[in-house]
């Protein structure tokens, strides 16, 4: 996926004004996140399931958020924000208990990569608004990346090997063209737009999540992991337009 984005970022890169000095800085603390945040998501989905992994990550985000800016910056809570913060709480917590539940283990990794996202999210919702240039924001955020990434991989597991002929490297590469244009789509929406609700809006692929996790992989879609995952969207819709 790596590979992919970078290779599709390069001519963007090339033909796009270069973002604006005040920006590298957080372009280069979003990027080393986002080589944090990879590591920790494909750790826990190593021990978690589709549907249990990703609404713990992306529910926690917002809360993460809130939490933050109450604790450091002193920022009250509105009714509806902590509505959202109990809501989503409530959901994390359930997904830990019954037959289907989420191993410790992936609920703490979990954990640990949504503290990632918070904080590349709040590093690009600065540096974007500074670049003059969403697209090449974006596009630079992918070349950084992707020279950190295969340099981590290096390091954790001493070599490469990507064969060409797999499905799953089709898959792979597939899925990084997609992330391309994901990450481009919520760069532009950050440089005109408040980031409340569109992190909130964001959040809504908590339910996708646990379709396609269905669909897909075959994973068990019990009803109380319905209830979970629209209460954590919910949640974070509630602290999203709050904010």
């Amino acid at each position: 996926m790596s590979f992919a984005t970078t290779v599709a970022a390069i001519p963007f890169a090339l033909l796009l004004p270069l973002p604006s000095t005040q920006s590298w800085v957080y372009l280069g603390i979003s990027a080393v996140l986002q080589v944090g945040y990879s590591i920790f998501l494909a750790h826990a989905y190593r021990y978690g399931e589709l549907g249990q992994v990703y609404p713990i990550v992306r529910g926690s985000v917002p809360l993460m958020v809130s939490i933050g800016g109450f604790v450091l910056a002193g920022q009250r809570l509105s009714k509806s924000a902590l509505f959202g913060v109990m809501l989503i709480c409530v959901g994390i917590i359930s997904l830990a208990f019954g037959r289907t539940r989420a191993g410790a283990k992936s609920v703490v990794l979990a954990l640990a990569t949504a503290s990632f996202v918070a904080s590349y999210v709040t590093a690009d919702a600065i540096g974007v608004r500074l670049a003059g240039s969403a697209q090449s924001y974006a596009a630079w955020i992918f070349l950084i990346y992707g020279a950190l990434l295969p340099l981590a991989f290096l390091l954790l597991r001493r070599r490469i090997v990507v064969d060409l002929r797999s499905r799953e490297t089709v898959k792979a590469l597939a899925g990084g063209i997609i992330s391309l244009l994901s990450y481009g789509a919520i760069t532009a929406a950050l440089a005109v737009g408040m980031v409340g609700p569109i992190s909130a809006l964001r959040e809504t692929s908590i339910v996708f999540s646990a379709l396609l996790g269905r669909m897909v992989l075959g994973e068990a879609l019990t009803r109380r992991r319905i209830l979970v995952c629209i209460a954590v969207t919910l949640g974070a819709v509630c602290i999203g337009y709050a904010s």
